[in-house]
C-alpha cells in the first residue's frame, strides 16, 4: 500500500507542469473554494476528533490544538490567496548573464521533489503543507497524528478536489492514514521514495524523525526560547514584550519560555511584569527565581488571574506549552549567553536593551535562527517578517534557516546556452 502511494507521488512529480505554470495559481484558488464548500463536513469531522480526544483524557492544551474554529477557515482561505499572489515572484527565473563571450547562463526554479511532512495534532498544518508544497511543484505526503484522523480525511478530499480542478495530478498531495507509524517507518528509510523530510512538532517527534531517518531533514529544534533583559532596558517595555512573547499563543514554537534578567534590575523588572500580568486578559503563571522577593499579595493576585510558583532548575531547557513564563536572574550578558548556549534550542532568542554595544555583543555571541532586538519573539514568523507564507521554522544550518517560506521549497537548476562552445 505505502509503496504504491510513494510510487504515485514520484510519478506525479514527473507529470506535474513546470514550476511557475498557471495551474499552480489555479490550485491555490480552487483549494480556498473547496475549503469553504466543505467546511461544514470538515467541522463535523473535527468535532468527532475533539470528542474522542476528550474521552481519552488528553491534556486540554493538546485538545485545543486539535480544534478547528470558523476563524481558522478565514485564516486558511486568506493563506491560499497569499500564496496565489506570491507565486509569480517566487518562481520567476533568474536573469540571463553572459559567460566570457561564449554563452549565456541563467537559473530556473525546480521543486525539491517528494516531501514527507510529519506533524502532530494541528489540522491547519495539513492545509499549509498541501498548499505550499503543491504550489511550488512538489509532491507531499502528509502524515498527521492519529488524533486528527477524521479531520484529515475530509481535508484530504478537499485537497484532491482542488488538484483535479486545477488540472494537477491528484497524487501531488496525499494524506496518509498511518495510526501505528508503520508507513512512516518505511518512508523514513527510503531516500529513493522521499527527497526531503519536514517534521513539525515537539522535540520527541523531531528527534524521532532525525534518528530514525536517512532522509535530508528541514526541522525545527523546538522552541526553548529566551529573552535577555539587560540593565539598560526600558523595564515596562521589557515586561510588555515578555507577556506578548508568550501569552499571545503559549504553544507556538516561537513563544517565550524563560526571561533572563540582569541582577541589578531584576526586582524592578519583576514588579513591572507582575503589573502587566494582572492587566492581561487571561490567567498568567509566573515562575520566579527564588532569589527574588515573593509576591506580596498572592490572594489578590490570584483574583486578578496571576499565579506565582518558584522557578526550579528542571524548568531550564524545557518547552512549556501553557501560559507560564519563567524568570531567572543572571549576573550580566556573559551569563545570559552561557545559559542560552547550554539550554536554548537555536530557534528564537531576544534581547531588550538601549545600550547598543550590549545589543551588538549579544548578537555576536548568541546563535539562533532569529534574534529579536527590543520586540516580541513572536515576530519570528514568515508573513510578519515580510517573507510570505511559511511551512515551518527551521533551526538547521543547511538549505534554509528560519521561516521555511515558498522559496525554501524550491531548488535551482543552471541553464547554460553554450552556442556551440567547447571546453578548452
Amino acid at each position: 500500500m505505502i509503496e504504491e502511494v510513494a510510487r504515485a507521488a514520484r510519478e506525479a512529480c514527473v507529470q506535474a507542469p513546470p514550476v511557475g505554470a498557471p495551474a499552480y495559481r489555479q490550485y491555490c484558488l480552487r483549494l480556498g473554494e473547496q475549503l469553504r464548500l466543505r467546511w461544514p463536513r470538515i467541522s463535523k469531522a473535527n468535532e468527532e476528533d475533539v470528542a474522542a480526544a476528550e474521552r481519552r483524557g488528553l491534556p486540554p492544551t493538546l485538545v485545543d490544538r486539535l480544534r478547528l474554529r470558523d476563524a481558522h477557515l478565514e485564516v486558511l482561505t486568506r493563506l491560499t490567496e497569499q500564496v496565489h499572489e506570491a507565486l509569480p515572484e517566487v518562481t520567476a527565473p533568474g536573469p540571463e548573464t553572459s559567460v566570457a563571450g561564449w554563452g549565456i547562463r541563467r537559473q530556473v526554479r525546480k521543486p525539491l521533489g517528494v516531501v514527507l511532512m510529519v506533524y502532530e495534532a494541528r489540522p491547519t498544518a495539513t492545509i499549509e503543507g498541501a498548499l505550499l508544497c503543491v504550489a511550488t511543484g512538489n509532491a507531499v505526503l502528509l502524515r498527521g497524528g492519529k488524533e486528527i484522523a477524521a479531520t484529515n480525511a475530509e481535508l484530504g478530499e478537499a485537497i484532491r478536489a482542488a488538484c483535479a480542478q486545477a488540472g494537477l495530478p491528484q497524487a501531488l498531495a496525499t494524506v496518509l492514514d498511518d495510526p501505528d507509524r508503520s508507513q512512516l517507518r518505511w518512508l523514513l528509510a527510503r531516500p529513493d521514495a522521499v527527497d526531503v523530510l519536514v517534521p513539525r512538532g515537539g522535540p520527541s517527534l523531531v528527534d524521532y524523525c532525525r534518528t530514525a531517518s536517512t532522509l535530508p531533514v528541514i526541522a525545527s529544534g523546538g522552541g526553548v526560547n529566551h529573552l535577555f533583559v539587560h540593565a539598560s532596558a526600558d523595564l515596562p517595555l521589557a515586561a510588555s514584550i515578555a507577556l506578548n512573547s508568550k501569552m499571545t499563543e503559549p504553544t507556538a514554537c516561537n513563544a517565550l519560555e524563560l526571561v533572563l534578567v540582569e541582577r541589578s534590575v531584576a526586582e524592578r523588572f519583576v514588579e513591572h511584569l507582575r503589573e502587566a500580568a494582572r492587566r492581561w486578559t487571561g490567567p498568567v503563571t509566573l515562575r520566579i527565581d527564588p532569589v527574588l522577593p515573593p509576591l506580596a499579595d498572592p490572594g489578590q493576585a490570584a483574583a486578578d488571574g496571576l499565579r506565582e510558583e518558584p522557578l526550579a532548575e528542571h524548568d531550564f531547557g524545557r518547552e512549556v506549552l501553557e501560559p507560564a513564563i519563567g524568570v531567572h536572574v543572571v549576573d550580566g550578558l556573559d551569563a545570559a549567553v552561557e545559559h542560552v548556549r547550554r539550554h536554548g534550542s537555536g530557534h528564537t532568542e531576544g534581547i531588550v536593551a538601549t545600550d547598543e554595544a550590549a545589543v551588538d555583543a549579544y548578537i555576536g555571541a548568541v546563535d539562533a535562527a532569529a534574534l529579536i532586538v527590543n520586540g516580541s519573539l513572536r515576530l519570528h514568523d514568515g508573513p510578519t517578517m515580510g517573507l510570505g507564507p511559511e511551512l515551518s521554522i527551521s533551526t538547521g544550518r543547511l538549505h534554509v534557516r528560519g521561516p521555511v517560506a515558498l522559496g525554501a521549497l524550491l531548488t535551482t537548476q543552471w541553464v547554460v546556452q553554450a552556442q556551440g562552445a567547447l571546453r578548452t
